[in-house]
């Protein structure tokens, strides 16, 4: 039985556009010879279409993209994710669902029944659980065709489950000769391998073939990898479609013979490739062709516009350079020389004058005037986030928001200076994954696209003279661990405490994350790119106003 992998990018919305890829997809894999081809989850609609599949104009339409699918089906079956309107009156309006179409005829629904409601998923918001299952028959062979959530419930293979049915095991117990899984598994840090890890068992385990496909495409900060997958009945992975992007190939079931066409690199370079396509599919997906960014003579500027550069186009990005009395020359000059790296274009916005200006006119007291003043330090953030906003608006560029994750989560930003923009891109980035993912960019160039000064230099903010961010904060090499537990493994105090970190250092730290005044900044973030689970934004949900404290 020859299989087809269609792995292909949806924009949530766009029906003519998602239906088009749905029949060129088809069509390819006729033109292969195949006789099965499968889709991700809900790719007629876009999975993250969130309160869109409430609307009534939605749900009354509901079955209008199948009924242009079903006759290009001639000659192959095709699974295809996609929602359906739930005809019995009572409960959620649709079902999330795989409609599996053969020769010109829909054959039937396999609906979704575990619905996750954790990290970035909502489903019961918008969803009816299914209790029925089937099998659908072609070319001889019985397919189990289950969606996302309803494969993820392996009782062999996880040591703690969130549901106690497992809808695979019962296709597999009513006689499926190839389990059919249809995905929409968003991109966090090891979750390639954990999928091969886990198809791969099942695979082995039953006997029985797994056609794994996922989506791929940015949708907001949600990114999803694809890394679509096929395993034998001995669980050997016989064909990895390429992550980050789409990927419409086809494979012989039957012969056995690993196929590495979409093996990919270590985890950095993972994250690497989703933060670009994140940049990549944002700008396209609304509109924007430029962008522009602050670039400080830092590491995180520096390594957005690198980043930047290579989701759009270096003659698609503006850095601008904003000098205030208390930049460094360095700063600037290692700017200049990062911009010549790119081949991207780039101006410089001297502040100091309408900083002295307004210091003087409000009165704030500087080093120059004998005091320390916060409101000083941030005026110059916010003249920033005020010139960049403005070359936003008067160009059409997308502003990218290039503060890290460490900063972000402990308050150590300006609202409405450095965290203004349309996209944070290393928002759910670590500091020192900052510095990871920089060194990889270089080791993989072979030479130094980011210059070493940047990487090397202590991160300073610059908003006073000899500032350094150590003055106000733990070295991140000691932070970044503490925040790493607490929010991707939800590790409570004590926990990581007793892996190893210092007490009073940990309270200070997660009282500083809970803080109202910080979670107020975040919650006026922009969309945030997400590489890992819990991550800050749509993952993570905190009041502003409450009295917890660690």
């Amino acid at each position: 039985m020859r299989v087809t992998i269609a792995q292909i990018n949806t924009t949530n919305g766009d029906i003519a556009g998602n239906i088009s890829k749905i029949v060129a997809a088809i069509e390819k894999a006729k033109s292969d010879g195949s006789d099965l081809v499968v889709f991700p989850e809900v790719v007629t609609h876009g999975y993250t279409s969130q309160d869109w599949f409430q609307d009534a104009d939605i749900i009354e339409n509901v079955g209008e993209p199948l009924r242009d699918i079903i006759p290009v089906t001639k000659g192959i079956t095709a699974v295809i994710g996609t929602i359906r309107k739930n005809e019995d009156g009572d409960g959620r309006r649709l079902y999330n669902a795989a409609a599996v179409v053969s020769d010109g005829e829909l054959l039937g629904f396999a609906d979704k029944t575990l619905l996750p409601e954790y990290d970035v998923f909502d489903d019961p918001r918008y969803f009816e659980p299914s209790e029925k299952r089937r099998l659908f028959e072609g070319k001889g062979v019985k397919l189990g065709v289950v969606v996302c959530e309803d494969f993820w419930n392996d009782k062999t293979f996880w040591k703690e489950r969130l549901y106690e049915s497992d809808p695979t095991d019962e296709v597999i117990a009513m006689g499926a000769d190839i389990i059919v899984s249809v995905n929409a598994s968003p991109y966090n840090k090891g979750k390639i391998k954990l999928r091969c890890d886990m198809v791969a068992h099942r695979a082995k385990l039953q006997k029985k073939p797994i056609v794994f496909v996922n989506l791929v495409g940015g949708n907001d900060g949600i990114v999803f990898d694809g890394a679509s997958l096929i395993a034998d009945e001995e669980g050997d992975i016989i064909l990895q479609a390429a992550a980050f992007e789409e990927f419409v190939e086809t494979v012989e079931l039957d012969v056995r013979k690993p196929d590495a066409r979409g093996i990919t690199g270590g985890e950095i370079d993972a994250i690497h490739k989703a933060l670009v396509l994140g940049i990549r599919d944002y700008a396209a997906k609304n509109g924007f062709k430029k962008a522009v960014l602050g670039l400080s003579g830092g590491i995180d500027s520096a390594l957005v516009a690198t980043l930047a550069c290579e989701a759009i186009g270096a003659e698609n990005l503006l850095c601008v350079m904003m000098p205030s009395p208390f930049s460094s020359a360095g700063s600037i000059g290692d700017s200049e020389e990062l911009v010549r790296n790119l081949g991207c274009d780039s101006r410089i916005e001297p502040i100091s004058d309408a900083f002295e200006v307004l210091v003087d006119q409000l009165d704030l007291k500087t080093p120059t005037k004998g005091g320390e003043s916060l409101a000083a330090e941030n005026l110059q953030s916010r003249l920033r986030g005020v010139i960049l906003m403005a070359i936003s608006n008067a160009e059409g560029r997308l502003l990218l928001s290039t503060g890290n994750k460490s900063e972000l989560a402990v308050g150590y930003c300006t609202l409405y200076g450095d965290t203004n923009g349309g996209l944070a891109v290393l928002g759910d980035v670590l500091k020192t994954e900052v510095w990871q993912i920089a060194r990889h960019i270089n080791e993989k160039a072979g030479h130094e696209v980011i210059p070493n000064r940047i990487i090397d230099k202590k991160p300073s903010a610059e908003l006073a003279p000899n500032q350094f961010d150590q003055d106000s904060l733990p070295p991140y090499e000691v932070m970044d661990p503490i925040l790493k537990m607490y929010f991707e493994q939800k590790a409570s105090p004590s926990e990581i405490i007793a892996a190893g970190h210092d007490r009073d250092r940990v309270y200070w730290i997660l009282n500083k994350v809970e803080h109202p005044a910080n979670e107020f900044k975040r919650q006026q973030l922009p969309p945030t790119l997400i590489i890992s689970k819990n991550a800050i934004g749509i993952g993570r949900r905190r009041p502003i106003t409450h009295k917890y404290r660690r």
